[in-house]
C-alpha cells in the first residue's frame, strides 16, 4: 500500500526501517520474511503506481519473490551450511527404511514394490524442486494479492479488478513450448541424472500444470456458457484432486483450448 502511494525512493527507505524494526522486536529470523515480503510488496505497489495490468504485477512480484527465496537457499547452503531440502528428503528417506524395518522386526512380509514406488517418489520429489519453488513463489504472491487489494482499495487507491477465470487464456507459445519439451524428452536419449534431464523434467512439468490450469478455465468457460450451476465447475475442480485420471481429460482441454481454438469453436 505504501509502495502503491509512494515513490521507489521513499518506499525503500521504508522498508529498510521495517527491516531494522524487525530485527530489534524480533530476531535474525525474521530479517529473510522481512525483505521477501518488503521487495515483492514494493514491486506490487510500483505496478499500481504506474498503472501496469494486473497480470503484469502478479508476474513481475511472483518472479522477484522467486529470486529472493531462491538467493536466501543459497545464502543458508553457503554461510550457515544447512540444507533443509536435502535434510527433508533423507528424513522420508530414513522413515521408509524404519517403517521396512519395523515390519521386518515384527514378522511381516515387506513389500518391495510398495517401497520401491515410494522411494521413486522421492526421487521424483528431489528432481521437482525447482518447479516446486516456482509453484510456492505464485501461491505466496497470490495469497498477497488476495489479503491486500482489498485493504487497498478502502484506502482509495483505484486498481484493476482481475478477469473472470473463466475467461482466462494463456500464450499459445506455452502449448508450442510444451509439446518441444515433450518431443525431446520421448525422441532424445538424455542422462537420467544430469543437469539437462533435470531442467527438461522441470519445464514439462511446469508447462504442463499451466495447460492444465487452462483446461480447468475451459471447464468454467463452458459451464457458463451452458448456464450451468455454478457448483458443477467447483466440483470438477475438487474432483481432480481425488480422481487422478481427470488430469489427463482437463490436460488434453487445455491443448485443444490452446491450439484450436476450442472456445470460438463452442460458441458458433
Amino acid at each position: 500500500m505504501y509502495g502503491a502511494k509512494n515513490n521507489r525512493k521513499s518506499s525503500l527507505v521504508f522498508l529498510v526501517a521495517s527491516i531494522f524494526i524487525s530485527l530489534i522486536v524480533g530476531t535474525l529470523l525474521a530479517i529473510p520474511l522481512t525483505i521477501s515480503y518488503g521487495l515483492t510488496g514494493l514491486v506490487i505497489g510500483d505496478c499500481i503506481r504506474h498503472k501496469r495490468s494486473k497480470g503484469t504485477g502478479f508476474m513481475a512480484a511472483s518472479i522477484t519473490y522467486l529470486l529472493l527465496l531462491v538467493v536466501q537457499y543459497v545464502i543458508t547452503i553457503v554461510f550457515f551450511k544447512v540444507n533443509f531440502i536435502e535434510q527433508s528428503i533423507e528424513l522420508l528417506r530414513q522413515s521408509i527404511e524404519q517403517s521396512k524395518n519395523m515390519l521386518s522386526a515384527l514378522g511381516q512380509e515387506t513389500n518391495d514394490v510398495l517401497f520401491n514406488q515410494l522411494n521413486a517418489g522421492i526421487d521424483m520429489l528431489q528432481s521437482l524442486i525447482p518447479s516446486l519453488f516456482v509453484m510456492g513463489s505464485f501461491i505466496a504472491v497470490f495469497f498477497i494479492y488476495l489479503v491486500s487489494f482489498p485493504i487497498i482499495k478502502r484506502f482509495g487507491i483505484d486498481v484493476d479488478g482481475w478477469k473472470p477465470f473463466k475467461d482466462l487464456t494463456l500464450p499459445r507459445s506455452l502449448l508450442i513450448l510444451f509439446l518441444i519439451a515433450m518431443a525431446v524428452s520421448m525422441f532424445i536419449h538424455i542422462e537420467a541424472e544430469s543437469y539437462l534431464s533435470l531442467a527438461l523434467t522441470n519445464i514439462v512439468f511446469i508447462l504442463q500444470l499451466l495447460i492444465m490450469v487452462q483446461g480447468i478455465s475451459f471447464v468454467y468457460f463452458f459451464s457458463h456458457l451452458k448456464g450451468w450451476v455454478k457448483a458443477f465447475p467447483i466440483i470438477m475442480t475438487v474432483s481432480l484432486l481425488m480422481i487422478p485420471f481427470l488430469l489427463y481429460i482437463v490436460l488434453i482441454l487445455g491443448i485443444m483450448d490452446l491450439g484450436l481454438d476450442l472456445r470460438n469453436k463452442v460458441t458458433k
